[in-house]
């Protein structure tokens, strides 16, 4: 699974939107998204990135083993779940794909270990202690790594990815709503490019 450090999380309304959108990221230097199955849009918006073969296409926002089923038959090569699903993990593992499950706690950690499971979402992370949190969390769990997301901005990106324990940051300022809706693909092509140099540069 190459999610690269920077991982927009996308909510798209509008499936015309998604391609248009590929381009935009691609440009700006991603090699991968995620793709909330928040909106009636998600299953189409996953099929028509996915046919794009220049991004790593997941399913975020996965709440049921069906969804993920259908999400893998889209196209989706990762599934990202908000919390800890067990129905959607076994689903996800039954065929093959990583999943990375949400966990806000110790013991939801713990579970992802007893399900065999090492990248873990941490979510919402700002609003759960940020990058010191995970240096706690990463403490007794030094086998697992983060991918925290939730009102994370360019401001507070490099602090997360300065703590070994992150493998990428997930994000949405860069993809806002707005954004897409207003089709200002330039606009989101810049602010990739600010992400990753806030990252650090690399995608």
């Amino acid at each position: 699974m190459t999610l690269g450090r920077v991982l927009p999380v996308v909510v798209l309304d509008d499936a015309r939107h998604a391609d248009p959108l590929g381009e935009a990221l691609v440009r700006g230097g991603l090699t991968a998204v995620e793709v909330t199955l928040r909106t009636a849009a998600g299953l189409d918006a996953i099929k028509a990135l996915a046919a794009r073969g220049d991004l790593t296409v997941g399913a975020g926002t996965v709440l049921t083993a069906e969804q993920a089923e259908q999400a893998v038959a889209a196209g989706a090569r990762f599934v990202v779940t908000p919390g800890f699903a067990p129905a959607v993990v076994r689903a996800c593992q039954q065929a093959g794909v990583p999943v990375v499950p949400g966990v806000a706690t110790a013991t939801e950690i713990q579970m992802a270990l007893d399900a065999g499971l090492g990248v873990v979402k941490f979510f919402p992370a700002q609003q759960l202690g940020g990058a010191a949190m995970i240096k706690a969390l990463a403490a007794p769990f030094r086998q697992v790594r983060f991918i925290p997301t939730g009102g994370i901005t360019s401001a507070v990106i490099a602090e997360y990815l300065a703590v070994p324990a992150v493998l990428a940051v997930g994000a949405s300022w860069m993809v806002a709503t707005d954004l897409i809706a207003g089709e200002q693909w330039d606009e989101i092509t810049s602010r990739t490019r600010a992400a990753l140099a806030a990252a650090g540069g690399g995608a």
